[in-house]
């Protein structure tokens, strides 16, 4: 017997699934309130930061994302200015150019046990976009 299961595949950027992804609109109102529980990682190449980012981001490079999640709280301020995120955060959003490496780092992220991170699918290309950067 054979099943058949319909299977669609999107581009990056496209692909807002499930509890995983954020929209740009769900994005800019986290980052509109005053929160202090949110952290939003750049996962790009030091060189595409450099030619933007999304105001309040800090800069993690998807290679490191492991490495840097398993640094204790104290090494993680230190090295990035900012406190280290607790396992529950609920808004700890990681984000690429186009979303692929983004979805990679919040699959790192889930799979150290911060269950509720998410990768914004449109990454810095929508952003600017959006933005008119």
């Amino acid at each position: 017997m054979t099943i058949n299961i319909p299977f669609k595949c999107a581009p990056a950027n496209k692909m807002a699934n499930s509890d995983k992804d954020i929209s740009y609109s769900d994005l800019k109102a986290l980052l509109t309130k005053s929160n202090k529980g949110l952290l939003v990682v750049d996962v790009r190449t030091k060189e595409e930061v450099d030619r933007g980012h999304i105001p309040g981001s800090i800069h993690i490079p998807v290679d490191t994302v492991e490495s840097a999640l398993a640094l204790d709280p104290a090494e993680f301020q230190a090295k990035y200015g900012v406190p280290k995120p607790p396992l529950d955060t609920p808004e700890l959003v990681f984000h690429c150019q186009m979303g692929r490496r983004g979805g990679v780092a919040t699959d790192k992220a889930r799979g150290l046990g911060f269950q509720k991170a998410v990768n914004y699918a449109g990454g810095y290309q929508e952003w600017s976009e959006k933005e008119g950067r």
